[in-house]
């Protein structure tokens, strides 16, 4: 979008609030705050029980009159931070709610171009995405490059958001009246925050879009350690993946994708199961197979393989295009 569109979209009576959850921040924090643009009527800082004091830091030094500071008693973690901004910005009647990190990984002038899709009523969620400028990710620290790429994989299978990569990225924005469909207490707290809520937001059926960003890194520190996030989020994810399917494919709605699943499963389980039996049990004879009982094992599991592919075919192409912030929204005055 040509930048003199954007700005005229910006000058809309769309209320944008930042939520910036601040956790160990206090000596970037404050040039964070004042690259914000004026596009943002409000900016929320939740000190995270930060050990540096970071909102009585931004409390002392910060003339922002847009600023608010929000202090938690007890440290909840990324997700939590962000869930408080979240009730503070609806509650102050904000319509998109934007989280930025208070590290200086994200670029406060980018938040025009990641509000965009939404102001425009072509998204519900958008979120930054690393990975478009290939250039850049020379900078990404090597585990964390594969870590990405495999919790973005998992994501897909538990979102159902095929065309979204990069799913920890936290740099977003929500459209208000679809923040206050979502189940916040249900809502995991810490580093699976980002990926939990796309989750639900695919139950919702609400549209996600990703907005280039390129990927920074100086001497800041990440509390998530890839290696053991990956066991972690593995297995969050199986979880999701499974009341997904079952939402979406079995309480929701029942079509030919739900036969597919069922019927591929059971003949790929049927075959294998058939083929490992038949196999023991000529194994100590010493007597092969005939081949008409190698058939009734492998095309089973053949026609149950296809049968799973036409359904992760369906899956991948059933994701949510039309936008429900419109239907969600209170009508205005």
């Amino acid at each position: 979008m040509p930048l003199g569109s954007l700005c005229a979209l910006l000058r809309t009576d769309s209320k944008i609030a930042v939520v910036v959850p601040c956790y160990r921040a206090r000596g970037k924090v404050l040039d964070v705050l004042a690259r914000i643009g004026p596009e943002c009527a409000a900016v929320y800082v939740v000190d995270d029980a930060c050990p540096e004091g970071s909102g009585a830091h931004v409390r002392e030094h910060c003339r922002d009159a847009r600023v608010q500071v929000l202090v938690h008693a007890e440290n909840q973690g990324v997700g939590g931070a962000t869930l408080t901004g979240y009730r503070a910005a609806i509650a102050d009647g904000a319509d998109v709610l934007v989280k930025l990190d208070a590290d200086g990984q994200m670029d406060p002038a980018l938040i025009p171009a990641l509000v965009a899709p939404i102001l425009v009523g072509e998204a519900d969620y958008a979120k930054g995405n690393r990975f478009f400028d290939l250039e850049g990710l020379g900078a990404m620290p090597a585990v964390r490059l594969f870590g990405n790429s495999a919790l973005s994989f998992l994501n897909k299978l538990s979102s159902g958001y095929w065309d979204v990569f990069d799913p920890t990225n936290g740099f977003t924005a929500l459209h208000a009246a679809v923040a206050r469909a979502l189940p916040f207490a249900k809502l995991a707290q810490r580093y699976f925050f980002e990926s939990d809520l796309l989750f639900r937001l695919g139950t919702l059926r609400a549209v996600v879009v990703d907005v280039p960003m390129p990927a920074r890194y100086g001497d800041e520190r990440s509390g998530l350690i890839v290696r053991t996030a990956l066991f972690e989020f593995a297995w969050k994810h199986l979880v999701n993946t499974a009341k997904r399917v079952f939402y979406g494919y079995y309480l929701r709605d029942f079509n030919f994708a739900s036969l597919e699943l069922v019927l591929g499963t059971l003949l790929v389980a049927g075959g294998a199961g058939f083929g490992v039996a038949q196999w023991r049990a000529h194994a100590g004879s010493g007597v092969a197979s005939a081949p008409g009982t190698v058939m009734l094992a492998a095309l089973p599991v053949l026609l149950g393989v296809q049968l799973v592919l036409g359904f992760l075919n369906h899956d991948m192409h059933n994701a949510p295009r039309q936008v429900i912030h419109r239907r969600l929204a209170p009508p205005r005055a």
